[in-house]
């Protein structure tokens, strides 16, 4: 599914906070856009399986310094062509693009140079979308729940959120009130590559990342009370809370009485004033991924949309 720019809703404003995205669906890959057009690449990188049996596979770096060849600036540049509101730019966290350093080093690039410069890149590519006059901006973390399924210690999940921390440290308080971190299961061809993974292994730990939003899968989640429990227990006072309201891989279109029972779910749980609502998860974050209707996609956006309003409006906001 390919489309122009789509929109999200907001609960946390009185007046209902609206802003477009562009969905990821202009980039070859969520993960890899800046990569697009890096030479010092082999093919032969971390593969990440899904459940359904097929799978993904990073590249794998073999000269420094590593630069992005791409900025998702770029991509924010078409999408304020179209749009009428505010935008939300999202990007690929830096812990994810970790992944392409070789577990055997590279001669005359040891990894320390690696993260410093990856920070600086990862930093740049989030200022580059604010200051071009991004809303907000949306770091995509789908590897965190995925470290917990990888290493159960929590070692991997507590390195990934360090360097995360070390690009959010390169921005004021001020400037991490508009930066959001999303975290899902992973979702490509109807399938994911974490959801059999302990939400409440990464979910306590998520909120030790210095931003300011969370768009959080919860829609398609088994036992949302559970989760929203954590998120009450451990989400600091000044973090919005974005909750998954509408599920991409499920066919079936969700009703806004759905989504509106689903937003009061979680105002049991998350004050009404901090609390928004998003999508489980991109619905093409590949660019080869046709697994959704573009039909589908809209009709799951607009249930999304006036299932807010409806629990704004039951909310008294």
């Amino acid at each position: 599914m390919r489309s122009e720019p789509i929109v999200f809703l907001s609960l946390v404003e009185r007046n209902l906070e609206s802003a477009y995205t562009d969905g990821e669906q202009g980039k070859p890959s969520f993960a890899t856009y800046p990569l697009a057009g890096l030479e010092a690449l082999a093919p032969d990188g971390v593969v990440i399986p899904f459940a359904d049996g097929h799978t993904r596979q990073l590249p794998r770096l073999t000269a420094g310094p590593f630069r992005y060849a791409t900025h998702a600036g770029s991509y924010l540049e078409r999408a304020l062509s179209y749009a009428h509101v505010p935008v939300k730019q999202a990007v690929i966290a830096a812990s994810a693009l970790s992944l392409i350093y070789p577990p055997h080093g590279i001669d005359g690039y040891p990894r320390e140079a690696f993260l410093a410069d990856l920070v600086r890149e990862a930093a740049a590519d989030i200022r580059g979308a604010l200051d071009m006059g991004a809303h907000g901006v949306q770091v995509d973390f789908t590897e965190g729940r995925l470290a917990v399924k990888l290493d159960p210690s929590g070692q991997l999940l507590r390195s990934f959120i360090d360097l995360n921390n070390r690009v959010l440290a390169e921005f004021s308080p001020a400037e991490r009130r508009r930066i959001g971190v999303h975290t899902c299961p992973g979702g490509d061809q109807d399938s994911t590559h974490s959801a059999d993974a302990d939400y409440a292994a990464l979910l306590p730990g998520l909120f030790s990342l210095d931003a300011g939003a969370f768009y959080i899968q919860l829609a398609s989640e088994p036992d949302r009370p559970r989760a929203l429990g954590i998120i009450s227990e451990h989400a600091r006072p000044d973090q919005r809370i974005f909750v998954g309201v509408t599920d991409p891989i499920d066919p079936q279109v969700e009703t806004a009485e759905q989504v509106r029972d689903r937003v009061l779910e979680a105002a049991q749980y998350i004050d009404p004033r901090r609390l928004g609502t998003c999508d489980d998860c991109g619905f093409a974050p590949f660019g080869d991924d046709t697994s959704t209707l573009r039909e589908t996609a809209f009709a799951k956006i607009r249930a999304r949309v006036a299932g807010t309003q409806l629990a704004a409006r039951q909310l008294g906001l």
